[in-house]
């Protein structure tokens, strides 16, 4: 989400209800009425004071409890990768990649980790290194939700094993959410639709995991990440990420 132009004094600084307002918050009088209310934090501080100028770039300001992103000219960015593309920017094998998606962009873009050449669904991605780092790094344990059409039926004993937690060759593997999807008449003994969430991103491992319950994957996708939805884009298309999502997300990155 790159932000509005914000019209700043010598100082850089800009009136705290015209920086909401033209955030789009809410208009300039309701942006008043929230300060007035105390419903307005800079830099861990309630401010109620109209008129009282910060710095667009730098301040950390919350508006009932949320988080607004600061005014940057980075962009944060969702894509809606289709299969068949590899998480790169380029491939020595002459393979889809990224870089075909995002070629109109005139930002150098990082991807936040990677899926599966062979895995579809939402990808980040943006031109602020740190933010990436972060986002892809487990220590911030961002969930992720999966959607996979598995091999076999699973049972509520399978779900439950996931809950417990799984170990691979290379450690285990906490799942937070889990649960059988319920599909049509196409799906019966031989093919089931799950449901899961985890935070971490080694290497395939949501396809390991339930490779390891019984269950091969036959697709996947990744449906979520954080507070950001995959609903409405089609393979292949990119949308900012809005102010709510980038506010939730730099939280979690504490950045």
């Amino acid at each position: 989400m790159s932000g509005p132009e914000i019209e700043t004094d010598d100082e850089g600084l800009v009136r705290l209800q015209k920086l909401l307002a033209q955030s789009g918050v809410a208009s300039r009088r309701k942006c008043e009425e929230l300060m007035l209310g105390g419903l307005v934090e800079v830099d861990g501080e309630v401010v109620t004071r109209l008129g009282t100028k910060v710095d667009p770039r730098t301040a950390v300001i919350r508006v009932e409890g949320k988080r607004l992103p600061p005014v940057s000219e980075q962009v944060y960015l969702v894509l809606n990768k289709p299969r068949g593309v590899v998480s790169t920017m380029s491939d020595p094998e002459g393979r889809r990649t990224l870089s075909d998606l995002v070629a109109d962009r005139p930002e150098r873009l990082f991807h936040v980790g990677r899926l599966d050449t062979d895995t579809s669904g939402l990808l980040l991605l943006t031109n602020d290194g740190d933010f990436a780092h972060r986002m892809a790094h487990p220590s911030y344990e961002v969930d992720k939700t999966y959607v996979a059409e598995v091999e076999g039926e699973v049972t509520r004993a399978t779900i439950k094993k996931l809950l417990a937690g799984v170990t691979l060759e290379d450690g285990p593997v906490a799942v937070s959410r889990a649960k059988v999807v319920p599909s049509g008449p196409q799906y019966g003994k031989d093919r089931s639709i799950v449901e899961l969430v985890i935070h971490e991103g080694r290497n395939r491992i949501v396809r390991r995991l339930l490779d390891s319950v019984g269950h091969p994957v036959r697709r996947l996708t990744r449906t979520a990440f954080g507070p950001v939805r995959l609903t409405g884009l089609k393979p292949g298309e990119l949308r900012d990420l809005t102010r709510e999502e980038l506010g939730e997300l730099l939280d979690t990155a504490q950045l």
